[in-house]
């Protein structure tokens, strides 16, 4: 196992090599590793010229990839990036896998481009063992994104722009529908700032803490003229709203279907009632509907996934009886007679090739928007800690024996240079904002890198920190990638 990651992570002390990156040069290291897989002559040709295009147009873009200029950038010995590549181009299957760390970027949709460009290189996709595989940080996130909630694409990821799918919608729906895409949460944010934006319906989500620059983002909410929230907890976007209904969780008070990230939809069935004054999100979402003037029937939810079934192709042969006699199913499942697909990208290795080439994509790397300097010599990466999700709402009420009141992490050689005890109060400054912290020293951190999580903006609002620097292909902030300062707090 090869790790790269900024920090020496409990990950990176399992693996066999750790390549402790610097934050935002990814393609930097994907680019100099598919140079060297080239020009060592272990690219997979024959998969290349069988399922593959412009490729010649990649390699000359890769050719000032040098591992030497990756060196410089990413600050990995070029060594161990020429170890990296040649290891995973020999390998018989290698899979390459990403969380946060690549997508939470200014260029995130490039990063993920940069890493499919390698998997294409040496065959590493569509067969047992070899893969792209994003690790999903909460439940049934794919799910999500196959039932449409994206702001350009309908259910089974068919694109709104096109007009023979939005005419089968119409026609299901008895109404014309928006010919262009929508916003993704950024640009609902922009929006807002342009008044374009007046009413929200929020549900399951609490930007008023996971947004990147804070501040920036409440006052936003704050100048809405109806905020609706629908939530399981009663969260900061709660607190702010017009209208708030308690909705039930969808684990075990729900009935539906979730989608794992190996893309295997399966049932989930209600195990108990919710408490008294709560509702089905569909229920709560009927009942909206029928209030406005359309009486959808009964909020059923098989009644439902027929219906999406008779949509989305992906998911048409996938009844509830057959999810529940055969344990789940792989999407996509095109009949009632199909098993599901075990390999999304399988049909790359059929002969003749079924459906279009896969193409390579020319990407660069770009640093971080928030540059370093004298006056922010710090880079802040912000991530997750092992017993918490996202802004702490489903986890913080639970006692754990891992959890610690939120601090500062820094080096124990930036401790040093900074004259600081653990545990000492040092107020934080970046170009935003700034707050007051503990300091905890972690030898996982080299010098010059900090850490803070997302969970406690209670006692430390990390998101006052953050830039909204926004990927424009994903609508993601660069939440990864933050300048700072730090100073004593001075008492009196």
């Amino acid at each position: 196992m090869f790790v790269v990651d900024p920090r020496r992570t409990t990950s990176a002390q399992w693996a066999d090599v750790w390549l402790g990156i610097d934050v935002g040069t990814d393609i930097a290291l994907a680019n100099a590793m598919g140079r060297e897989i080239i020009s060592a002559g272990l690219a997979n040709m024959k998969f290349i010229e069988h399922a593959t295009s412009h490729f010649e147009a990649y390699k000359a873009h890769v050719e000032k990839y040098t591992l030497e200029y990756a060196e410089k950038e990413s600050g990995v010995p070029a060594e161990v990036i020429r170890k990296t590549a040649h290891a995973y181009a020999r390998a018989q299957t290698a899979q390459l896998c990403w969380t946060l760390g690549i997508t939470e970027h200014h260029n995130a949709v490039d990063n993920v481009t940069a890493l499919i460009n390698l998997s294409l290189l040496t065959g590493h996709i569509g067969r047992y063992g070899s893969g792209v595989c994003p690790l999903r940080g909460q439940n049934n996130v794919q799910g999500g994104g196959d039932m449409g909630a994206i702001p350009d694409r309908f259910p089974g990821f068919q694109h709104v722009e096109n007009d023979e799918i939005r005419a089968k919608f119409e026609k299901m729906y008895g109404m014309k529908l928006p010919l262009k895409k929508g916003w993704h949460i950024s640009g609902m944010l922009e929006a807002m700032e342009r008044k374009e934006l007046t009413t929200l319906y929020c549900l399951g989500e609490n930007p008023a803490d996971s947004e990147a620059d804070r501040h920036h983002a409440l006052k936003l909410l704050g100048g809405l003229e109806f905020l609706l929230v629908q939530d399981l907890f009663y969260t900061k976007t709660a607190e702010m709203a017009d209208v708030v209904l308690p909705a039930t969780a969808g684990a075990f008070e729900s009935e539906g279907t979730v989608t794992s990230s190996e893309r295997r939809v399966q049932r989930v069935r209600r195990t108990v009632p919710p408490p008294p004054g709560v509702r089905d999100d569909v229920e709560i979402i009927f009942d909206l509907a029928r209030r406005l003037g359309h009486d959808w029937g009964r909020a059923d939810s098989e009644c439902i996934w027929n219906e999406l079934r008779s949509l989305s192709p992906m998911n048409a042969g996938m009844s509830y009886e057959r999810l529940e006699k055969m344990g789940g199913i792989q999407w996509p499942c095109y009949d009632e007679s199909h098993p599901g697909e075990i390999f999304l990208h399988g049909r790359l290795w059929a002969d003749p090739l079924i459906g279009p080439r896969a193409p390579f994509h020319m990407v660069d790397h770009v640093p971080p928007v928030d540059k370093l300097d004298d006056e922010f010599p710090i880079r802040l990466t912000t991530g997750r800690r092992l017993d918490d999700y996202n802004t702490g709402v489903q986890t913080e009420k639970f006692a754990s024996p891992l959890r610690r009141r939120e601090a500062l992490g820094l080096s124990p050689e930036d401790g040093q240079k900074y004259k600081l005890q653990e545990g000492e109060k040092v107020r934080v400054f970046s170009r935003r904002g700034n707050v007051v912290a503990p300091v905890c020293f972690d030898p996982a951190l080299r010098p010059g890198l900090a850490f803070l999580s997302v969970h406690a903006h209670e006692q430390i609002a990390t998101n006052d920190l953050t830039i909204n620097a926004v990927d424009p292909k994903s609508g993601v902030s660069e939440f990864k990638a933050t300048a700072i300062r730090i100073e004593k707090c001075v008492e009196g």
